[in-house]
């Protein structure tokens, strides 16, 4: 841990405490999407508890599942929830049907559960109605996105619950080269309302991206490894960026789309909502294939670049998917793009592990199994731990401000103690952070610690270390 050393007048003491209150916080996270048609899926309560002992700290979810939404309070995931396609039209003909939508399926469970954003259908534009060549109305879709922001405001939530809609890649004309890529010429009008909507309340593009698909349909014209994310030897757009995979092209074209409707200087970011690479199902569906995809994709989700046209514009990642969903409809490897099976057991090997995550001595993740269960301490026993991805500075402000002004007796956690190892700052903070916790009464406001701490009732006791309790 960092060494402490005792203040020598309150002049220190104030400024640490300044610190505290202005050293931003940076969260490196990975998003995943949790779909829930399968018969053989563990309970939403099961899935949340395991969450928590992974780097995933986002989920979206493809419905507003009052279970789901419960079983994530309190975890510190962030939560996606979505509005179907199927409710699209009647929320945006009715702003009180908005209202009632919001009031019954998102408010009863907030704050606990931490709702972030709400996705208004799902590959809307692009998806036909009854498998005929009609499709949904384009204009329900940006009206109901208003209807929702509105009550959101409402209710004082617009800035922290943004409303957003995920687009397949089919809102493109096309999207080769990067450079040159726009949206489909009948898609302009409701994408330039879209995007105005977006830019102006602060709301991410979602995109739906799958080289899979690309590479699935062209084996022979694409390169599998620049699909599979990896270092290829590059793919040349005529304005002189380079990409060695097929991701970035596609988030570059996307880029490149938005550009032309006039919003090349607003500030927008871009969030692929889904990108994943199936197990099984045809030729390019391998386990092996799967593995070096998600693997790669989470690296890149952590990896804080942006693109070759942004490079400076980080990109949010949501992995598709977190299981595989037998009751799925459409193709064998529709079913199959899950990284866990539905017992929890892994599909393939995929490194999900976070050390010292809240709730890794109840809830594990097994580099053999997979994720695995166990029986936590409930109820009444709690504890205040470190945000698995808080930022460092941050960290060391809390750990100097406990074991100094705030009072504790941090010998636990220097060497020779029985919380020295893991030797981790973030281990040496949670320990810190949950002793002050306990001092001072287990309040909320106490575990606070500028946005990095957690209450959790998994004892985060582990060894010979033990987390003390009021």
């Amino acid at each position: 841990m960092g060494s402490y050393h005792p203040p020598l007048s309150i002049e220190p003491v104030v400024l640490l405490l300044l610190t505290l209150l202005m050293v931003p916080v940076s969260v490196t996270g990975v998003g995943i999407n949790y779909g829930t048609l399968g018969n053989n899926l563990p309970s939403p309560k099961k899935v949340a508890q395991l969450l928590q002992s992974t780097l995933i700290d986002k989920v979206k979810i493809y419905d507003s599942n009052p279970e789901i939404l419960q079983a994530f309070s309190n975890t510190a995931i962030d939560l996606i929830v979505s509005l179907e396609n199927s409710r699209v039209a009647n929320i945006s003909s009715d702003i009180s049907a908005a209202h009632s939508w919001l009031s019954t399926r998102i408010l009863p469970f907030l704050p606990a559960t931490s709702v972030v954003a709400i996705a208004v259908g799902n590959e809307y534009l692009t998806t036909t109605v009854d498998n005929n060549d009609d499709h949904l109305d384009a204009n329900a879709l940006f009206k109901a996105m208003q209807n929702l922001h509105s009550v959101l405001a409402s209710h004082g939530l617009d800035r922290k619950i943004k409303v957003t809609t995920p687009h397949s890649m089919a809102v493109l004309a096309s999207s080769f080269p990067p450079s040159s890529a726009t949206f489909a010429m009948n898609l302009v009008p409701v994408m330039t309302d879209i995007v105005t909507f977006l830019a102006d309340t602060g709301a991410p593009f979602m995109i739906n991206a799958y080289p899979y698909f690309a590479y699935r349909d062209n084996p022979t014209s694409v390169n599998l490894d620049y699909a599979l994310l990896g270092n290829a030897s590059g793919v040349h757009d005529p304005k002189g960026y380079v990409y060695s995979n097929m991701l970035d092209a596609q988030m570059d074209a996307v880029r490149s789309a938005i550009d032309a409707l006039g919003f090349g200087n607003r500030s927008l970011e871009i969030t692929v909502s889904e990108s994943g690479w199936p197990s099984k199902g045809d030729n390019a569906a391998t386990p092996q294939n799967a593995k070096i995809y998600n693997t790669r994709l989470i690296e890149r989700a952590q990896s804080n670049k942006g693109t070759p046209m942004k490079p400076k514009d980080r990109i949010e990642i949501f992995v598709f998917a977190l299981f595989n969903e037998n009751k799925k409809e459409g193709d064998e490897s529709d079913r199959n793009f899950g990284i866990f099976n539905g017992d929890g057991s892994k599909v393939y090997e995929v490194d999900l592990s976070c050390e010292f995550c809240s709730g890794t001595t109840s809830f594990g993740f097994s580099e053999k199994n997979g994720l695995s269960g166990g029986g936590g301490v409930r109820g009444p026993s709690v504890w205040c731990v470190a945000k698995p991805h808080a930022d460092d500075k941050v960290l060391q402000s809390v750990l100097d401000f406990c074991c100094g002004p705030g009072g504790v007796y941090c010998r636990e956690v220097y060497e020779g103690g029985n919380c020295f190892q893991p030797n981790k700052l973030l281990a040496h903070a949670s320990f810190a952070m949950n002793a002050y916790y306990q001092m001072h009464g287990r309040n909320y406001w106490n575990c606070d610690f500028k946005g990095t701490g957690l209450v959790t009732f998994s004892d985060p006791s582990y060894g010979e270390c033990r987390y003390p309790q009021q």
